[in-house]
């Protein structure tokens, strides 16, 4: 495994990352100054949910073809109900069902939508143990929604704690989603190296996003 990031004072967070010929994959660390049921997404930020607002980002065919691909690797099928997040954002964002959540699901979606990249955001209290990056065992699966709805892994790049995958580029784990207690959080942008410096890109542009919502946050790449 190679290190992707160590910032781990105070309980900080520790991704290792399991070789991989395509994964380009940049993180963040975000300390929230009061739980996010306590506070909101600024206008902006809502405002940015809709495909018609100015971005300094825009996802686009390649984009999208080579996301498919970097999660085409592992033997997953990106197609239908298991797309990448980031093309299910843009459809619902289309049709006008994008609303927002909270600010660490607001900020996650705004960045996915317009960058066109999947982006998984993880309460760092309710992962358990080392964290590291690799492919999903063939017959893995998880719960994904409040309604008890499974997604099978197999083959899938996916964020894994002592209990297995939490997180990857389609449907994050229901058991380390964001909820009204939140107040530290880990976004993983999943990128391509085929699409050159477009993940540290859309990592920085969340960072500003982030960092302009309230002076009190912490956000630390990862």
């Amino acid at each position: 495994m190679n290190a992707v990031a160590a910032s781990q004072s105070s309980g900080g967070a520790v991704v290792l990352m399991d070789p991989h010929p395509l994964l380009d994959l940049c993180a963040l660390e975000v300390g929230f100054p009061r739980p996010l049921g306590a506070m909101e997404s600024s206008p902006a930020l809502r405002a940015a949910l809709s495909l018609d607002v100015p971005a300094p980002m825009a996802s686009s065919d390649e984009v999208r073809l080579k996301i498919r691909d970097l999660l085409r690797h592992g033997g997953f099928k990106p197609t239908g109900r298991s797309k990448p997040a980031s093309e299910y954002l843009i459809k619902a964002a289309d049709r006008g069902f994008l609303g927002p959540i909270n600010l660490a699901v607001d900020l996650c979606n705004v960045v996915s939508m317009h960058s066109g990249l999947p982006v998984s955001v993880v309460d760092l209290e309710r992962v358990e143990g080392p964290l590291h990056v690799g492919l999903a065992e063939q017959g893995s699966r998880y719960v994904f929604n409040a309604s008890g709805q499974e997604i099978d892994l197999s083959g899938l790049l996916c964020l894994h704690d002592a209990r297995g995958p939490c997180a990857n580029a389609v449907k994050d784990s229901q058991r380390t989603k964001t909820d009204a207690a939140t107040s530290r959080c880990l976004y993983l942008l999943w990128g391509s190296i085929e699409l050159v410096g477009r993940a540290a890109e859309a990592a920085g542009w969340a960072k500003g996003l982030l960092e302009g919502e309230d002076t009190g946050l912490v956000v630390r790449e990862v």
